[in-house]
């Protein structure tokens, strides 16, 4: 794999950032330790940095030559609220925080990039490198685009990068159009009467009301929406009661609806609260649905696709690029980015059969640190490549 050599040669320094930052996780919002170290690290090797985005979020400024162009790279910066159940000597120092996600990965690999960007300086124009906070649910990249990311940042293009453990090292997917679904949050309150377990018939048992509708709503899947469209209803909790003879008086059910068309998405919402409040009405009680509307589907744009796949065919070899794969059902807040600008986001894989293939968000994952100098390497290459000197 062609890795450029002056990154090979310093791989061993960004293995252990990466691995610090695994140390040492912050959630969304509160990557100050990480944002410290990486704000350091650009303005020793030269690049402006500009801070306070998003909060924690920053973005690195790197100019060359007399070119008006321009590209943007991000990377996020915040881990998960789990407990890691790895025992290597760079596991999380922070119970119920951790790196389960390869964000600790990503900043690493953007931060490769800056430091060969910065040395060789080998392009025309001006690279902004978007360190973000906040995207496992918190939407940081809308955050940042809203507080005027592209406005002060100008880019052509921007592009991000997230490793896939399902994929083998050194395989890239990089698909125009939808890869990524819309993500939407739902709650769902039914009300009841509670009462004695052994009176039943003095009661509405919300239980009953609730488990109904956990089953019924799998119904707008298979029977209201197109075969060919793509949508995820999964109830993922299910709270009532406190104790074992108690007929409650309410239960609270949460989960989440993955779409990728704005059609499919309203006709899921429209359909779930037709279906909660009749369930609840033939029950003789009420019930509400509550749908918030999170991160839009991840759109890749087809020209900027195209240039990425070029990149990585030049970094990677031709016969590693996927260029048609099926879309995923997972999310990402990169996709606010794509909606200001044009861009694309790329799956890198990092899988090696073993322990690098363990999924994303398992408390037993871990980033692959010979992924690095790959990504850090595919990054500089598109500079190189979309802003030649």
């Amino acid at each position: 794999m062609p890795i450029f050599n002056r990154i090979a040669d310093f791989q061993a320094d960004l293995t252990a950032t990466r691995r610090d930052i695994h140390a040492h996780p912050e959630l969304g919002f509160q990557e100050h330790r990480t944002s410290d170290l990486v704000a350091q690290q650009l303005e020793s090797w030269g690049i402006e940095v500009h801070r306070g985005i998003a909060g924690t979020g920053l973005v690195g400024v790197l100019r060359n030559g007399n070119s008006g162009r321009s590209i943007g790279f991000r990377a996020d910066m915040d881990c998960l609220p789990m407990t890691e159940a790895n025992d290597f000597g760079h596991r999380s120092t922070i119970p119920g925080k951790m790196h389960a996600c390869g964000h600790d990965g990503h900043t690493t690999m953007l931060l490769g990039a800056a430091r060969y960007l910065a040395e060789t300086r080998n392009f025309d124009g001006t690279v902004n490198f978007i360190f973000q906070p906040a995207e496992e649910g918190g939407g940081g990249g809308r955050v940042m685009v809203e507080e005027g990311l592209f406005d002060r940042f100008p880019c052509d293009a921007v592009y991000g990068m997230h490793n896939n453990p399902g994929m083998p090292l050194g395989e890239a997917r990089i698909v125009a159009g939808p890869v990524l679904a819309a993500a939407d949050r739902i709650s769902i309150t039914v009300h009841g009467k509670g009462g004695h377990a052994s009176r039943p018939h003095e009661c509405i048992d919300p239980v009953l009301v609730g488990a109904q509708i956990v089953v019924a709503v799998q119904s707008v899947i298979s029977r209201s929406m197109d075969p060919l469209d793509c949508a995820v209803v999964s109830i993922c909790q299910f709270h009532a009661g406190e104790a074992s003879n108690v007929i409650p008086e309410t239960a609270e059910l949460h989960g989440t609806v993955r779409t990728f068309k704005p059609e499919v998405q309203d006709m899921v919402e429209a359909r779930l609260g037709q279906i909660v409040r009749s369930i609840a009405e033939a029950n003789g009680t009420h019930a509400e649905l509550s749908f918030q509307r999170g991160y839009p589907p991840t759109v890749n744009h087809a020209e900027q696709t195209e240039r990425a796949a070029l990149a990585a065919a030049a970094v990677l070899g031709e016969g590693k690029v996927l260029r048609n794969a099926p879309p995923r059902m997972g999310a990402e807040d990169f996709s606010y980015m794509l909606l200001a600008r044009p861009g694309c986001f790329i799956g890198i894989g990092q899988g090696d059969g073993g322990k690098h293939s363990v999924s994303l968000h398992n408390p037993r994952f871990d980033f692959n640190d010979d992924l690095i100098p790959l990504g850090s390497s595919l990054f500089a290459k598109l500079a190189e490549q979309e802003m030649p000197r």
